[in-house]
């Protein structure tokens, strides 16, 4: 963490730990599942994500938001692993996940979805549930050939599969092949076969892109049982009425930097933000954005009526 970083008092979990944060950038959590330090990533010449210092508080609903190629998935596929940075450290419940494989961090208890849905659509329903368990002993060569050894732990798997289709409201299409679902169905089959794992944390990529209005408040009442259950949420998404309807803390991209932190509220009205997305400063330098300073070309200067400075000549 910089040493000038704000803090906070450690050891309160969930949304209550964020009520009267300073909603300043890199801001300290009282008690962060992610945190995330001098990450840089570059596509030859271009800097595709440059956070400096940013935490994830537990237990909470982040939403990660900002205008289109502001960085914010490359930054998703750089916290999951399944990408990794030049520079910088990042880590989840205290320990470092640099260099570290995407099905390891999974199994450790950080899951996540995609912007575009990964369902095996030649399967059904149930048996892509049933893939989303881990430590399976039927998937060993030598054990797989002994059906008793991994019968009673497919059994519970298929249990557990059950249960949450049932969640989902799903158990009807339990035989169905996934390839037969509608987009926000998969979606619904995605984030439930996450679930499997009983992950401590789950990041959703756009988890309401091509999803039909009929289908978006059952999506947004799964994700708030999910904080319920005590898990953590951060979740990458342009909808902003359900950022407003569901964060307790809202980060905000640009230029694959965040600029702005803060409640929804407080992040609605942050001058930087407002300019981030609609362009009133597009010149600018995001440095003199993030400040409230506008370069001396863009304010207006008055003529002096006793001069001819300014006149047409």
């Amino acid at each position: 963490m910089p040493a000038d970083a704000p803090t906070a008092s450690a050891g309160v979990t969930g949304p209550a730990g964020l009520v009267g944060l300073e909603p300043v950038v890199g801001v300290a959590k009282p008690d962060p599942i992610v945190v995330a330090d001098g990450v840089v990533r570059r596509f030859g010449g271009v800097t595709a994500v440059n956070v400096d210092h940013v935490e994830f508080q537990r237990g909470a609903i982040t939403a990660l938001i900002g205008p289109n190629g502001a960085g914010k998935t490359t930054f998703f596929n750089l916290l999951t692993c399944f990408d990794q940075p030049q520079e910088g450290d990042w880590s989840f419940n205290g320990e470092s996940l640099k260099g570290i494989a995407p099905h390891v961090v999974a199994r450790r208890g950080l899951i996540r979805t995609f912007q575009l849905t990964k369902v095996l659509t030649k399967l059904t329903v149930i048996e892509n549930m049933r893939l989303g368990a881990t430590g399976q002993k039927g998937e060993k060569f030598l054990a797989s050939l002994f059906r008793p050894g991994w019968k009673a732990q497919e059994d519970a798997n298929t249990a557990r599969a059950d249960e949450l289709l049932v969640r989902f409201k799903m158990d009807h299409m339990r035989e169905q092949f996934a390839g037969q679902l509608s987009g926000g169905q998969r979606k619904l089959l995605e984030m439930a076969r996450a679930l499997m794992t009983e992950p401590e944390l789950i990041m959703l990529d756009e988890p309401m892109a091509g999803v039909n209005p009929a289908l978006k408040q059952s999506l947004l009442e799964h994700v708030k049982s999910l904080r319920a259950e005590g898990r953590s949420v951060i979740f990458v998404e342009h909808d902003m009425d359900m950022v407003f309807d569901i964060s307790d803390w809202v980060v905000v991209m640009a230029e694959g930097r965040v600029i702005a932190e803060g409640t929804p509220e407080q992040v609605g009205q942050n001058q930087a933000v407002i300019d981030a997305y609609l362009g009133s400063h597009h010149d600018a330098e995001l440095d003199s954005i993030v400040h409230g300073e506008v370069p001396d070309h863009e304010v207006p200067v008055e003529s002096d009526p006793n001069t001819d400075e300014g006149s047409p000549t």
